[in-house]
């Protein structure tokens, strides 16, 4: 019960007149007798889809039924990406028993009003992590520095419907509520969320480890033409006497509408 109560509070907890609740999310899955990837729409099999790991340097492709081998090991937890022509990027945190048993995973055709920002992995921070950090292990990249920021165009965007910032996957967060659930072994340190600003506002805070986080989009921030999306990563608190910024990794940004 105060694992819970700590994290609803941390949600409640945002300080810009902006910020909107985090939810997490991820596409459907399911298991079988084989690994498959399928359109959730009609349920066949996806042939030629791109599956990585790239913590292990990792990568295969579908058969022409939409089914994969995963010839490798996964040591603790690990992204897979999924990526294929005219589908929305998916990506899902997977460990060695996620493939105890094979499974099958749904993605979503993209559309007019689904624009993908991003499909990079990205390390944020100084590179300087605890092996008890959350998720240290699966860092596979050196840190660009404490933030990632990006322009893109939202042309298409449809402005009389919600639209929704989507974090396909992040590791590595070493909030108060991260280490409440369990994420991160850190006993007596903890960091500040993660940040989101959308063309300089911030809208969010990041306070968990997971898949799928939609953030939503304030209409009157959103423009029609070219917009900025900026991340940054957080900050140990319980260092004073230098800034130790909070390693973390995302990868897949997509805007919904």
């Amino acid at each position: 019960m105060k694992k819970i109560l700590l994290f609803i509070i941390a949600f409640n907890l945002v300080l810009n007149a902006y910020a909107d609740t985090i939810q997490g999310g991820i596409s459907e899955k399911g298991v079988t007798q084989q690994n498959r990837i399928i359109d959730k729409k009609t349920g066949k099999g996806i042939s030629g889809a791109d599956i990585s790991l790239p913590k292990e340097k990792y990568q295969t492709k579908t058969d022409k039924n939409g089914y994969f081998e995963l010839d490798t090991s996964i040591n603790g937890t690990s992204i897979m990406s999924v990526k294929k022509d005219k589908y929305k990027p998916f990506s899902m945190t997977v460990t060695q028993k996620t493939f105890s048993k094979p499974i099958e995973v749904s993605i979503e055709k993209s559309d007019a009003h689904n624009i993908t920002i991003d499909i990079n992995m990205h390390h944020l921070g100084d590179n300087s992590f605890s092996d008890n950090s959350a998720n240290a292990g699966e860092f596979q990249s050196d840190a660009v520095g404490p933030f990632f920021t990006k322009k893109f165009n939202l042309r298409s965007i449809n402005t009389h419907a919600p639209a929704y910032l989507v974090i396909g996957s992040i590791i590595g967060i070493d909030t108060l509520v991260a280490r409440s659930m369990g994420q991160n072994k850190h006993p007596n340190a903890y960091a500040s969320a993660p940040e989101v600003y959308f063309n300089g506002n911030k809208i969010a805070e990041v306070q968990i480890n997971g898949d799928g986080q939609k953030i939503k989009l304030p209409p009157s921030l959103i423009k029609r033409g070219l917009n900025e999306i900026t991340i940054k990563t957080g900050r140990n608190l319980m260092q004073t006497s230098y800034v130790d910024y909070d390693d973390i990794e995302f990868m897949n940004l997509t805007i919904e509408n």
